[in-house]
């Protein structure tokens, strides 16, 4: 017969002394760590709440409204739109956003939001720029469009990476009627011909809408397997056909003759392989602008013969706006210093 164990001398865990000093400890973790959740929670939004728009500032023209680095703030400011100085006084009192965009009394602020995972709202503002509706996003604010009207709307997102110059990225783009309310959330269902034929592929991805002043056609970037188009769209039918290779962030000119987009030519700097084109829609005929530079952004036109655009200080902090002619000619010339997402309001 063995002999039984020896007895410990340490006290066991379930002894009320062990119990209590257990549960102290669980007790000071749990205050601990909710301390220092909220912590990090104020921490994050402290100064980092996008701001509304003050009370005076609104939607009129004619002005250059762009988001504003100046302050750091990343706030929208306004100009007149005769303003040719780069550094000219701007009138700061815009919402905060990341994109922004306006037309036809109707702005779309794009605003990223701190939180783990990152959130990001899709912020319809009217004339007054008082917010009429919000909708979550998940993903990066990438690309903002609002049609002549104000009445169509539409927003890129990046759900994967942030970057168009590689291959791992995916981007979520959606497309809101204001007029019916309704929401496409992910346009990369609509019914789409290549060549004559449908087209399926399970890799497709759109970006960089612009619309017609009909508000029905639109035009887009369409990419899968390496490749990618341009389409033109029907909001009506929804269906879309591809027109033509190597276009991306379409932007269609005021009288919707044109369409400013970046052709990747395996040039430009930065890791921006592209140069920005101008497409005759009648002719299908297309011309490099002055600008050499590699720009990753949706063009806007401030009127029909004049593409702004965004591209990386020499600092690299933040961006500044420039200018150049449609037609080829000319060189480029900087616009508004410290600002990016440059919008004509007429």
């Amino acid at each position: 017969m063995k002999p039984p164990p020896p007895r410990s001398t340490r006290r066991s865990p379930s002894t009320p002394g062990t119990r209590r000093r257990i549960g102290a400890l669980v007790l000071a973790t749990v205050v601990l760590a909710g301390v220092a959740v909220g912590y990090t929670v104020n921490a994050s939004g402290r100064g980092e709440r996008p701001a509304a728009a003050e009370e005076s500032f609104e939607l009129a023209g004619p002005r250059l409204y762009f988001r504003s680095t100046q302050e750091g703030n990343g706030r929208i400011a306004h100009r007149p739109a005769a303003e040719q100085a780069p550094d000219a006084p701007r009138t700061t009192g815009g919402p905060s956003c990341d994109r922004f965009h306006a037309a036809g009394g109707t702005a779309l602020c794009l605003q990223r939001r701190p939180g783990v995972p990152p959130r990001a709202y899709a912020v319809v503002l009217d004339r007054r720029l008082r917010e009429t509706r919000r909708i979550a996003l998940p993903g990066i604010p990438d690309r903002a469009r609002v049609s002549a009207s104000g009445r169509m709307l539409s927003w890129t997102m990046f759900a994967v990476g942030d970057s168009y110059a590689g291959s791992s990225f995916s981007t979520r783009t959606s497309i809101l009627d204001l007029r019916t309310g309704y929401l496409v959330k992910n346009m990369e269902q609509i019914p789409l011909t290549v060549d004559g034929r449908r087209y399926h592929a399970p890799d497709v991805n759109y970006w960089g809408v612009t619309f017609a002043r009909d508000d029905n056609r639109f035009y887009a970037t369409v990419s899968s397997k390496g490749r990618t188009r341009l389409v033109e769209g029907d909001m009506r039918t929804w269906s879309a056909r591809a027109l033509r290779e190597n276009v991306e962030c379409p932007s269609l000119s005021p009288d919707n003759r044109l369409i400013a987009f970046k052709k990747k030519t395996g040039g430009g700097d930065r890791g921006r392989p592209w140069r920005l084109h101008v497409l005759d829609l009648k002719t299908m005929r297309e011309h490099p602008l002055a600008e050499t530079r590699g720009v990753d952004d949706q063009a806007a036109w401030l009127d029909d013969d004049t593409i702004a655009y965004a591209l990386p200080r020499e600092d690299g902090r933040g961006t500044d706006v420039w200018t150049v002619p449609a037609d080829g000619t000319g060189r480029p010339r900087l616009h508004v210093a410290r600002a990016s997402s440059p919008t004509p309001v007429r």
